[in-house]
């Protein structure tokens, strides 16, 4: 057989050997790419992660699991050019690691290791009799693709029953009318609140954890007087509204990692106020079901004067499972990344000993406040001929808020817009204004100040290592 046709072949092997390890996996509700993706978001270098965020945008975890596959077979056929007496150890290696992996996702369940073990064992066999022709490449293959869509089937499937049992937890707020800022329906201008469909997603792993409501609970522990176990109606009984807009850190000017919502959660100083942290505490720890966790200085969340919540609901309902059902820490003004974790299961008070997660991945320890940003979500011109262009958009400034946005064109001076009514400091605020230009085309910039007199930060900076900064900027021509 030829080098190059080996190579096909094995290729082709792997591939159908994950596709039966990720079936086998699905129907016992884990899977063998997702525990891969969260090795590689685990353990890949920074500036890799940070490029595939940049690159993949809202399809980031879908390229993810595509990474994983395409990993796994290059795995497969490296395998495939060792000697023959190799490849069982190798095999059992690849097998091993890939189980532990598993084991230590989301999920944690042994779902995933047992369908590692599958890939592996499906794969040795295969290459003990290696597919010797086109017809066998073929058959592999296709095998592996309709395997790979009857496991999608299955977890989209148990997903979407997780999905139904999160909602059946009941309303989660007061259901109050849908805010108003005084401007209305504008065509391509973001609503006042971001529906939670629309909102964007980011966290390392591909997909949410599957949680059960009623056996859950959220424990308080640590460096406390009173260790606390609480369920989501004990947690709703103290939960109050707040408007807020949540900003990814990988937000670049003009991109669509940040939303408003209406929330629903336990203000922090409330569960502090149960607990009684002793006099060693300095770090509030939020951990996450699979042990991901942001902690945060103690004295200024015990004090107040960071406003932080564990949120349980969003925009009247529960929090759905790829934002953290059933509960979260959210601390409006932070990035998301600082904020607090997803799928929270503890909160642990704990000294200054603690290290994150992200901070082991080269980012700074100290919270990273969100910048004030303008975004241009509409910039039209009307009828040929007439010069008269409508832009609007929105702009935080959280927590201080939103004082004045202005807009300039081709560099020139900047002239102040129309603001819609605020809903709260640290919610976003719409902006709008007609501007008469000249035929041609022209260069339209947005900038935000906030009201601690901070003005938006001119030069283009990438998310790491302290958050992106520049001003958006859209084209139109008249």
């Amino acid at each position: 057989m030829s080098g190059k046709r080996r190579l096909v072949g094995a290729a082709a092997v792997g591939l159908g050997a994950l596709g039966a390890g990720e079936l086998i996996a699905a129907s016992r509700g884990g899977s063998v790419l997702d525990g891969i993706g969260r090795l590689a978001a685990d353990y890949a270098p920074v500036q890799v992660v940070e490029t595939m965020v940049a690159q993949g945008g809202a399809h980031d975890k879908e390229l993810t699991r595509l990474g994983a596959a395409l990993s796994a077979v290059a795995e497969a056929t490296a395998l495939a050019l060792l000697p023959t007496r190799l490849r069982t150890p190798a095999a059992a290696a690849l097998a091993a690691g890939t189980a532990a992996t598993a084991l230590r996702g989301a999920n944690r369940s042994v779902a995933g290791a047992v369908g590692a073990v599958a890939t592996a064992g499906v794969m040795r066999a295969g290459f003990r009799r290696p597919p010797a022709d086109l017809g066998g490449v073929a058959l592999w293959a296709a095998a592996g693709v309709g395997l790979f869509a009857a496991a999608e089937t299955l977890v989209r499937r148990e997903d979407r029953r997780h999905r139904e049992r999160a909602r059946r937890v009941g309303p989660m707020g007061s259901h109050a009318p849908v805010p108003e800022d005084g401007f209305g329906t504008e065509p391509g201008l973001s609503p006042l609140i971001t529906q939670a469909s629309k909102f964007y997603v980011a966290d390392v792993n591909s997909r949410p954890p599957r949680i059960d409501p009623e056996q859950w609970r959220l424990s308080i522990s640590g460096k406390v007087a009173h260790p606390l176990r609480l369920s989501l109606p004990d947690l709703a009984e103290q939960a109050v509204e707040f408007d807020a807009v949540m900003v990814c850190v990988h937000n670049t000017v003009g991109s669509g990692r940040s939303g408003n919502a209406r929330w629903f959660g336990v203000p922090l100083t409330a569960l502090l106020d149960h607990a009684v942290p002793d006099s060693g505490a300095t770090r509030l720890v939020s951990r996450a079901v699979d042990g991901y966790t942001i902690s945060l200085p103690l004295e200024p969340l015990r004090s107040g004067e960071w406003p932080g919540y564990l949120v349980i609901g969003m925009n009247g309902e529960p929090l759905p499972p790829e934002h953290g059902f059933p509960a979260r820490v959210f601390v409006p003004g932070l990035y998301g990344q600082y904020s607090g974790a997803k799928w929270t299961t503890a909160l642990e008070l704990t000294d200054d000993s603690h290290v994150d997660y992200w901070w082991k991945r080269g980012w700074p320890a100290d919270p990273l406040w969100v910048r004030p940003q303008a975004r241009i979500d509409v910039a039209s011109c009307g009828t040929p001929g007439s010069g008269k262009c409508t832009v609007a958009g929105v702009a935080w400034a959280p927590p201080q808020g939103v004082s004045a946005v202005e807009i300039r064109v081709d560099d020139t001076e900047w002239i102040p817009v129309e603001l819609g009514a605020e809903l709260a400091p640290s919610a976003w605020r719409r902006w709008r204004t007609v501007v008469d230009l000249p035929p041609g085309d022209h260069a339209i910039q947005a900038r935000v100040t906030s009201r601690s007199g901070q003005i938006q930060d001119p030069v283009t900076r990438p998310p790491f290592p302290l958050g992106p900064g520049g001003l958006h900027t859209v084209t139109v021509t008249v």
